[in-house]
């Protein structure tokens, strides 16, 4: 029970900062992008020396779907993981719900939503869609290759993983807002209708969809590029 609780804390704190810098400093601008990428990553690097060493430190569905299918963990935990870190999101969420409008100062909650450019064009579904599969399909590989026990980074994974969020963010925040996150979708885009902005809502599935797929691609190529076949090395050498 203290993994499961350990991803609702994480994921809880990486939604309240996360989204909570998306929301006060604003990403329709080149500042305000760099400053929630940052705020996601450095979220993540702090969670992780937190509780990596307790459950992983996944605070993600699409991490966790990766992991499973690289065999690194268990259905009933991986299914139990999911479980507590959309609770942790919707309580992060919550948090920031309370602040915004009871300072009456700060408006919205960070839900993920297609994007509209400055000359008014709204990014198309299947443009959003792929965006959530290939940079989710990125992080999730950094994550598998960098934890992995034998070719992994240590003590380093933990920063390498973050930065990596920070750098998918400045990309995919034009187009998405960035998802690449499950948990950090659905909680938000609740609290935005409940707000009356229903296009997060709306839009939910991409943002779930999506990263799964990501997952599940960089589950795939990572059976590949990370096994422990010595079958190329051998016809080299030969």
């Amino acid at each position: 029970m203290k993994k499961y609780l350990a991803e609702m804390v994480g994921t809880m704190v990486l939604v309240l900062m996360g989204c909570g810098a998306a929301v006060m400093e604003t990403c329709g601008n080149p500042g305000g992008v760099f400053m929630t990428a940052t705020a996601f990553g450095v979220a993540v690097v702090a969670m992780a020396y937190t509780i990596g060493g307790i459950s992983g430190c996944h605070i993600n569905p699409a991490i966790t779907l990766g992991c499973l299918l690289s065999k690194r963990m268990s259905g009933k935990d991986a299914g139990m993981y999911m479980l507590f870190q959309v609770i942790g999101a919707f309580i992060g969420s919550l948090l920031l719900y309370i602040l915004t409008t009871s300072t009456g100062v700060f408006d919205g909650t960070g839900a993920n939503q297609l994007q509209t450019t400055a000359d008014g064009k709204t990014v198309s579904v299947a443009g959003g869609f792929l965006a959530e599969v290939f940079f989710t399909f990125v992080f999730v590989l950094v994550v598998l290759g960098t934890t992995d026990s034998k070719k992994g980074a240590g003590n380093f994974a933990g920063l390498a993983i973050g930065l990596s969020l920070i750098i998918v963010h400045i990309c995919c925040i034009p187009i998405t807002g960035t998802s690449v996150n499950p948990a950090r979708s659905i909680a938000p885009a609740v609290f935005s209708a409940i707000a009356g902005n229903n296009a997060p809502l709306s839009q939910l599935w991409i943002f779930i969809v999506a990263p799964f797929i990501g997952a599940f691609l960089s589950a795939a190529v990572w059976k590949v590029i990370g096994s422990d076949c010595n079958c190329c090395n051998n016809e080299e050498n030969a």
